[in-house]
């Protein structure tokens, strides 16, 4: 059973809804037995992280995620990728799960346009399981402002948008994210939520 953090800051209906057509077995929860009695855990998230964070510790959740993650596969998904890193310069400095070590910041490139929306090209950078399967000329769908900054090592794939940003990361374990959105991005999506759901 894959559980879908439930934490008021989360596009979990369209991730509900994907992996349900997957006939994947998920539950959307807030609920910290559900975290530890899944198999996997996706954390979800639209918007700004430090209101995200904040939501996350109302909901008590951060220390069971944390326990988690280093047990079973964990992804996170657009804010949700972002989430895992050590802190975020999004308005204001804040602190992040501390799962994947880097930063969030704004995307301040000249002659882009920001937000990142639309399709891309993946690039990979290194094989994952998440990517079986998957082709050389695969395109995933992006909106965001921000971006990771991390070391080599945590870096699966990224996309060029004027410049390298990181689209698949992780912690060489159990942690994933994704800075796109799989459940917006077609059969190419469905694919890595699939070979997820099969971790």
């Amino acid at each position: 059973m894959i559980a879908i953090v439930d934490y008021g800051a989360g596009n979990i209906f369209s991730v509900k809804n994907a992996l349900d057509y997957l006939g994947c077995d998920s539950v959307l929860t807030s609920k910290k037995a559900d975290l530890e009695n899944a198999d996997s855990i996706i954390l979800p998230g639209v918007g700004a992280f430090p209101a995200a964070m904040k939501k996350l510790d109302e909901s008590g959740l951060v220390e069971v995620i944390k326990q988690q993650a280093v047990q079973k596969p964990f992804l996170g998904i657009c804010l949700g990728m972002q989430l895992l890193f050590e802190k975020s310069f999004e308005f204001e400095e804040c602190s992040g799960l501390s799962l994947i070590k880097g930063y969030v910041d704004k995307m301040t490139e000249p002659d882009l346009v920001i937000p990142h929306m639309g399709w891309n090209k993946l690039e990979y950078d290194r094989s994952s399981p998440l990517f079986d399967g998957l082709g050389e000329n695969e395109y995933v769908y992006f909106v965001h402002s921000y971006k990771a900054f991390c070391d080599s090592d945590a870096l699966y794939a990224h996309c060029d948008y004027g410049h390298s940003v990181p689209a698949v990361v992780g912690d060489g374990r159990f942690v994933f994210g994704c800075q796109f959105h799989p459940e917006k991005s077609g059969k190419i999506g469905l694919k890595i939520l699939e070979n997820f759901a099969k971790m």
